[in-house]
């Protein structure tokens, strides 16, 4: 069956593996930027195109009737609603990428989609408006790691606490399969929160990287805030989905082997 282009619209980290992975469904892909010549080497020249959503002179480079995949922060509201008017039609789909601090921090338990997003923040709030006007799909993401972004770096650059606030992560080879299986079988309105279904605590996370691979770590910290626990059970069931990484802790032996077999390569090579 012939598909629809599918434009990624602000393609960064996920879009590199979005971009990747609807290449080898063979999908007509598109990814878009501010500056592709810069940002946009990952893609096929004549898949690169100019978009900026605040110069809407750039919104005629989108391939009419793309289904559309949505990863930077749709603000202003009102200019994203506009651009969602002018490239919405029946027969295409619209996927917004939100974050899953959309939910505010909830001690009784697992958080799933029946738990209210906070509308006070403006991301949110447009999110919920194209969900609403124009039946836009928003897929509320955890915490992404993977190639080229490794939980291991931000305890060693000092991003992170050795607390016991729990922490909610994802690879983003599962983020870019469940954006493909989004288009294909998501509801038009639909919410679902993508993680590995495996909350751990920063603490937990800092001990296995000092014990395996003798990363330095700060010094423990104690916290009031205890973080979230979410739950990806309504996505992987709705789209029977099994994750291809589901073990953070073996998905960060893999990346640190990868990291330090390349550092010797570099050197021995000079690169």
């Amino acid at each position: 069956m012939a598909h629809a282009p599918l434009v990624i619209l602000g393609a960064g980290y996920t879009g590199r593996f979005l971009y990747r992975a609807a290449r080898q469904r063979r999908r007509p892909v598109f990814a878009t930027s501010r500056d592709p010549e810069a940002h946009l080497a990952f893609a096929q020249p004549g898949h690169r195109i100019l978009f900026d959503l605040g110069q809407s002179d750039t919104w005629k480079q989108i391939p009419p009737q793309s289904d559309i995949i949505w990863c930077f922060p749709a603000l202003p509201q009102d200019v994203a609603g506009i651009f969602a008017r002018h490239a919405s039609n029946a027969n295409s789909r619209l996927i917004l990428l939100g974050s899953t601090s959309a939910y505010r921090a909830d001690n009784s338990g697992l958080i799933d989609e029946r738990v209210p997003v906070n509308h006070s923040l403006p991301r949110v709030a447009s999110e919920e408006y194209l969900r609403i006007t124009y039946g836009a799909t928003v897929l509320r993401l955890s915490g992404l790691y993977g190639p080229g972004r490794h939980v291991f770096d931000w305890i060693r650059n000092g991003k992170i606490k050795n607390s016991e606030k729990y922490v909610n992560l994802i690879h983003v080879e599962d983020v870019a399969e469940l954006c493909l299986l989004a288009l294909e079988r998501a509801a038009p309105g639909s919410t679902y929160i993508v993680s590995d279904g495996h909350p751990r605590s920063w603490a937990g996370i800092c001990r296995f990287a000092a014990n395996r691979f003798q990363v330095p770590v700060p010094p423990p910290t104690a916290t009031r805030e205890a973080g979230k626990r979410l739950s990806p059970r309504k996505i992987l069931s709705d789209f029977n989905y099994r994750l291809k990484h589901p073990d953070l802790f073996k998905a960060l032996a893999e990346l640190e082997s990868e990291t330090r077999q390349e550092g010797k390569l570099s050197h021995r090579t000079g690169i």
